[in-house]
């Protein structure tokens, strides 16, 4: 569903700033792979990300989803295959526009618009009965403003809207890290239902280990624009954080102690 062929990002090329933050970076994800990504501070987790969605160009190598090149789509034309969820609550949904509007706009991503009336008595319908299954009472309140509901609310909308057209590739760049840890858990746990009940291929960077550990069926570490570590099924499901810990030490060598402290 993903494949990603030697990838390299530089950025402030040629200047004292000059950063590489993609290091012929490869990555190949097949349909329903749901991966968590971890990596210390400037391991190049955000910036694989936004490569993927297209926030700026790549310096070489390619990207493709579902076998089509999107290496030279700009950003808005990868829409209609890429679902995100960004670390703030506040990106990602439109403050002051209602609810059924901000769903209304998610569910005609990548589509030809039409003149006609944006919201149907039936598309109130589908999106109460959508609500209704996040189970935080939000089905009547749809004529709210998404500026009224709380991070948690918020985020949880967010991840109905990037994931309700079935997107080909599901992007979570640390989507509960600006959340309590009660409302992260249960953000999580909504997270893991619509992955497995839309079959959605998805990478969710997370610079919690154990949330790591226990969501998704593969994980890779990041060190220094590059995959440093790659585990899926059985092997991965026997991971502990003291595990993970000492292969980033094993694996990463120099910068370890300042890396394992942002990992623990």
């Amino acid at each position: 569903m993903l494949e990603i062929k030697n990838i390299c990002k530089t950025f402030n090329t040629g200047t004292i700033n000059e950063k590489v933050a993609l290091d012929d970076l490869s990555l190949k994800l097949n349909e329903g792979d749901f991966v968590t990504v971890i990596g210390g501070n400037g391991a190049g987790k955000s910036t694989m990300l936004n490569a993927i969605a297209g926030v700026f160009p790549i310096d070489n190598g390619s990207i493709s989803i579902n076998g089509e090149d999107i290496t030279k789509l700009p950003e808005y034309k990868r829409a209609k295959y890429i679902g995100r969820v960004f670390q703030d609550p506040m990106m990602g949904t439109a403050a002051d526009m209602l609810m059924e509007e901000n769903l209304s706009i998610a569910e005609r991503r990548g589509k030809k618009r039409y003149i006609k009336w944006a919201i149907s008595k039936k598309d109130r319908e589908r999106y109460k009965e959508l609500l209704t299954q996040l189970d935080l009472g939000l089905e009547n309140r749809l004529s709210s403003k998404m500026g009224l509901l709380s991070g948690g609310q918020r985020q949880a909308v967010t991840l109905l809207m990037a994931s309700m057209e079935k997107p080909k590739l599901l992007l979570l760049d640390e989507h509960t890290a600006a959340l309590d840890p009660a409302t992260a858990a249960k953000v999580l746990d909504l997270t893991d239902k619509i992955v497995v009940e839309h079959h959605l291929t998805a990478i969710m960077i997370t610079h919690n280990m154990n949330d790591a550990i226990k969501h998704g069926n593969r994980l890779i570490m990041m060190n220094q624009g590059k995959i440093i570590f790659d585990v899926a099924g059985e092997e991965k499901a026997k991971l502990t954080k003291t595990v993970l810990l000492n292969k980033f030490a094993e694996i990463a060598g120099q910068n370890q102690e300042s890396d394992r402290m942002v990992l623990s």
